[in-house]
């Protein structure tokens, strides 16, 4: 299967749509003071470039954001994978490209936040795989029972 990733489509409709969706899910699995999910308007931002992952037909499978935080240091920011690429790989696929990205803009580290609920299973289990290590809260985040952080050398 060929896969593509495009910078900067935060107004396709797809797009749109599924950060709506991760927006909305995430606020309703997570308690108010632990949910730092971005919507779609605060992803419009100098500081931050937003991806999608596409299929060989043009179908979204996912998205992911890259935010500086630094000058060498970024956050992983609305990683979403579409309901339908679920299991495929497409989450590992884009945490690959957003680390490649960092690495380019010269980062030497990438961090995240992420909840440690069942809801986040997938996601905790990927980012261990991927090499990050659990961390103290970074960027302003305050440590909450809910929350997870981790960082990574790039």
């Amino acid at each position: 299967m060929r896969w593509t990733f495009h910078e900067g489509e935060l107004d396709s409709e797809d797009a749109r749509l599924l950060l709506d969706q991760h927006f909305a899910e995430m606020r309703a699995g997570s308690p108010p003071s632990a949910c730092h999910v971005l919507g779609a308007d605060a992803l419009d931002d100098p500081a931050v470039r937003f991806f999608t992952m596409r299929d060989g037909d043009g179908a979204l499978l996912g998205c992911g954001a890259l935010k500086w935080l630094t000058d060498d240091h970024g956050a992983r920011k609305s990683m979403r994978t579409a309901d339908a690429a679920l299991g495929h790989g497409v989450g590992g696929a884009m945490l690959d490209h957003l680390t490649m990205t960092a690495r380019a803009m010269g980062m030497t580290r990438l961090s995240l936040e992420t909840g440690n609920s069942s809801l986040f299973a997938a996601a905790n289990r990927l980012y261990l795989s991927e090499g990050f290590e659990r961390c103290d809260p970074f960027g302003g985040y305050r440590p909450t029972d809910f929350t997870s952080f981790y960082t990574r050398e790039i």
